[in-house]
């Protein structure tokens, strides 16, 4: 038998912490099928153009950014949500000090 899966419960806030001109990631639940992780980028930081051979979605908790999913820039603030299949092209810019939830699946 496999592990027994257990709730998470995250204050999202209290897991923010910035790294001076660079990135912080923690993952919040990682599960053979998916993984939740908080990225904390100060402003200026980017995540240059890659792609994931699983999907992902990104929902933007603080601050702004300019999002690249494949061809298309997106500006994205709090509240934003973006669905991106595997494989595709995809950038992010922090504008502001920026954090969000990247949710990988499979």
């Amino acid at each position: 038998m496999g592990s027994v899966d257990r709730p998470v419960a995250a204050q999202i806030e209290e897991m923010i912490q910035f790294a001076q001109g660079g990135i912080v990631s923690k993952t919040i639940v990682e599960r053979e099928q998916f993984r939740f992780i908080l990225f904390c980028m100060a402003k200026g930081q980017e995540l240059s153009q890659h792609t994931a051979s699983v999907p992902a979605t990104i929902q933007v908790v603080r601050g702004s950014a300019s999002v690249k999913l494949g061809e298309t820039t997106h500006q994205a603030k709090p509240g934003s949500f973006f669905y991106m299949p595997a494989e595709l092209p995809h950038a992010i810019v922090a504008q502001e000090d920026l954090v969000f939830v990247l949710v990988m699946l499979g």
